[in-house]
């Protein structure tokens, strides 16, 4: 089936990277797009590259107070005081620097765009790299994320009258985007992440499921160290499919972290970027518009390599097999991996295998019980 699928990134984006020091390396979604482009398969056809403008205030402010944009700007000229600091800003994982606001909005831009696009019945599949901001709240920075692009997609869409499944495989939770709806049935936001008691933000456990109208409409997955392709996706499909077709959602937010791969610096999950493509091939079967975002990744290789092919697998040109052996580690500029965009497989541990499945079966069942029994699944 012949997707239309639009590709969006702003070169402007890269006039504003993080600090060096900062692990965030806003270059992903340039380099992503540079692969696609290099192997004829950014555009044509049904497919299409397009360049955004940052999100404007009055958009920020859907669900931003204008106090925290304002000192936000602020912050980005270059002027700092303690009330930046009381919002998040200054820290560690959310550095000043000049061009954070502009970052931030062009990110969100993309999303907004996005969105728009699928609102106008113009795309059916979206993807934006430099988007998946999700640890951004109301009035504070958190992990890297100032401004929050897919909580705002999501809340765009719901003011177009659309019900939203939020479906976030970063490694991290989605707790911003969990907050801003966590009272609401509008949006059902799912997250898969490693668990909190190892990780960042150390929230998203399975008593987590929403209140008052919200009740059962915040689904977590918190997911054992080393979790291994076979087992995430048994969990995903026993958790996923029951949900997307008990909540018939008439759109699918995606935030498509790819940090959740095996060798990533900042966390300890075990997935190769095969496990994302069967994740979208399962969710184009629903037929219904995908707006897809970046997120985390902190191996630079394997995040550019993961999203490009998540492009190729949500715009319709991967086929089953990689078409491209050998083409991945030319167009990285690297020697790592030449079986081209394809992660290879992965030697699973015996200690992995005797630990993992266990814990999952505990979540499995968490969720049996606090979700799927409150809704009748």
């Amino acid at each position: 089936m012949s997707r239309k699928s639009a590709f969006i990134y702003s070169e402007q984006f890269e006039k504003y990277p993080y600090p060096e020091s900062c692990p965030f390396n806003t270059s992903r979604a340039g380099k992503t797009r540079k692969v696609l482009k290099s192997m004829g398969m950014l555009a044509g056809g049904s497919r299409v590259d397009v360049c955004q403008e940052q999100a404007n205030e009055q958009v920020l402010e859907i669900l931003h107070t204008k106090k925290y944009i304002d000192v936000l700007k602020k912050t980005s000229e270059g002027a700092f005081d303690i009330e930046a600091l009381h919002m998040g800003l200054g820290t560690s994982d959310c550095p000043v620097f000049k061009g954070v606001y502009e970052n931030s909005a062009i990110a969100c831009g993309a999303t907004v765009k996005g969105a728009e696009m699928i609102i106008q019945g113009q795309a059916d599949v979206v993807f934006n790299p430099a988007g998946g901001l999700h640890h951004a709240h109301q009035e504070r920075a958190s992990g890297f994320c100032y401004l929050n692009d897919v909580g705002i997609g999501c809340e765009l869409l719901t003011k177009a009258g659309k019900r939203v499944l939020y479906l976030d495989v970063d490694v991290h939770h989605g707790d911003g985007v969990q907050d801003f709806f966590y009272y609401r049935d509008d949006v059902m936001t799912v997250s898969f992440h490693e668990s909190g008691k190892t990780l960042f933000p150390g929230t998203g456990f399975e008593d987590e499921i929403g209140s008052g109208s919200g009740k059962g409409h915040s689904v977590n997955v918190p997911l054992p160290v080393g979790t291994y392709d076979q087992e995430y996706m048994r969990v995903f499909k026993t958790v996923t499919i029951p949900l997307i077709e008990f909540y018939k959602p008439d759109v699918i937010v995606f935030e498509l972290g790819a940090d959740a791969l095996a060798g990533d610096p900042l966390a300890h999950l075990y997935l190769t970027n095969n496990t994302y493509a069967d994740i979208i091939n399962i969710l184009l079967k629903y037929n219904k518009p995908i707006l897809a975002t970046g997120g985390g990744g902190y191996n630079i290789e394997n995040t550019v390599r993961a999203w490009a092919f998540a492009w190729t697998v949500l715009s319709s040109q991967d086929d089953g097999r990689d078409m491209n052996i050998g083409m991945g580690g030319v167009m990285m500029e690297s020697t790592d991996w030449q079986g081209g965009l394809r992660d290879r497989e992965l030697v699973i541990s015996r200690e992995q295998k005797n630990s993992v499945p266990t814990k999952i079966d505990s979540t499995i069942e968490a969720i049996r019980k606090n979700i799927f029994k409150l809704h009748g699944i």
